[in-house]
């Protein structure tokens, strides 16, 4: 397992990351991106880091701020923060392109970041990508009683059934987050893009991922639906479709 290090943000912040050096400097690395409150020691990106370790290839996980080891409190994170912080690790820690995995809300900051740096990327693997989820699956699912607690209190909890730790969710993040909506628009991406979604996930419903792989406007976009999958796909045989996949775009 690589050893945590930390690079300094603007403001003072540090975000903690593991950086694999690459063996093999004529491929690709890998940059994993996590989903909303995970860390970087998920089960995804442990799996992809030792098969990337095999391969030789560079690899990069990280916590965004206020998630895991990193400095911050997570109410104060906005997608607009969190691109940074993927940026700041793109420029900043990787060497040279990279495929970048996004996982849920990660797929989401993958392709912003993809977009932002499209000469860094080889491509994208995104998982269960939860693009513009702020609005079109958190706003858009909420109850009339829920958005009135939201834009009162400023903050909607709400039981996870990931930990015994309510989900938080800030206005703000709702309000940031329409600054950032790229699937209504279309998304001009030239490189390979692929994406795995569950049909039997509750958080990311596939058919959002049916409408992610239209708004794509590059000629290699593919969709995998796996029947029995569920948000994390996290199961040995996911994790097995998922280092394929990744490693498939690093040949």
């Amino acid at each position: 397992m690589s050893e945590t290090q930390y690079l300094s943000r603007p403001d003072g912040t540090r975000l903690a990351y593991c950086a694999t050096a690459a063996r093999r400097t004529d491929k690709p690395g890998i940059l994993f991106c996590g989903g909303f409150k995970s860390d970087m020691t998920g089960t995804k990106a442990m799996a992809l880091e030792a098969a990337g370790r095999q391969q030789g290839l560079g690899f990069v996980r990280f916590d965004y701020f206020g998630h895991g080891q990193s400095d911050g409190a997570f109410l104060d994170g906005t997608i607009g923060r969190w691109k940074e912080d993927t940026l700041a690790v793109l420029r900043e820690v990787c060497v040279g392109p990279q495929i970048i995995v996004g996982s849920s809300m990660g797929g989401w900051l993958a392709t912003l970041a993809a977009l932002a740096l499209p000469d860094r990327t080889a491509g994208l693997v995104l998982i269960a990508p939860a693009l513009d989820f702020t609005e079109d699956l958190m706003w858009a699912g909420m109850s009339e009683q829920q958005r009135a607690v939201l834009l009162r209190d400023g903050i909607l909890r709400e039981p996870s059934q990931y930990s015994d730790q309510p989900y938080e969710y800030t206005l703000k993040l709702i309000t940031e987050g329409r600054e950032h909506m790229i699937l209504k628009p279309g998304i001009a991406y030239d490189r390979p893009v692929r994406i795995l979604q569950g049909m039997e996930d509750p958080d990311v419903p596939y058919m959002h991922a049916v409408k992610t792989v239209a708004a794509f406007q590059g000629g290699d976009t593919r969709l995998t639906l796996i029947r029995d999958g569920d948000h994390r796909l996290s199961r040995p045989q996911h994790l097995a479709l998922l280092t394929e996949t990744v490693l498939g775009l690093s040949r």
